[in-house]
């Protein structure tokens, strides 16, 4: 996972955002999947950060590392229990989420895997719930 800070060209305002790695950033740029949680608009550009580096050989011994990996933990202990418990549809999340909603589909298990942005908004103003997770591959870096 790689955290930008990203700056909206319209209404000025910066944020920061989530991606699983710098070329999904570039993929969702150039599809045009990315936009201001303000005003909406697609000028949205990512800032300069300085990277917040440390391994687990440092020794980590002050609060802040010692929470960052206590929320670490935590998402991959979620990660786990999303995979135990639903099932994985992939890009097909917000077609899936149509069809329980309004087909009726009945499953067992609840669903998860991947939309844009723009998906789980729209699934928002149809009135289905959906729930936007910070994803990480268990691989350290």
């Amino acid at each position: 996972m790689i955290k930008y800070q990203l700056n909206c060209k319209k209404c000025k305002i910066d944020f920061d955002s989530w991606f699983a790695s710098s070329n999904e950033y570039e993929r969702l740029k150039t599809k045009k999947l990315l936009s201001c949680i303000k005003c909406g608009s697609l000028k949205v550009e990512k800032s300069l950060m300085a990277p917040n580096l440390f391994s687990k050989n440092d020794k980590i011994d002050t609060q802040e590392n010692k929470k960052i990996l206590e929320i670490k933990n935590k998402l991959k202990e979620y990660k786990k229990f999303v995979e135990k418990n639903l099932d994985y549809v992939g890009d097909n999340f917000a077609y899936e989420a149509r069809s329980i909603h309004y087909g009726g589909k009945k499953r067992k298990k609840g669903i998860y895997g991947k939309a844009s942005n723009q998906d789980i908004k729209d699934l928002s103003e149809e009135g289905i719930e959906t729930q936007a997770l910070p994803w990480f591959e268990d691989k350290e870096n």
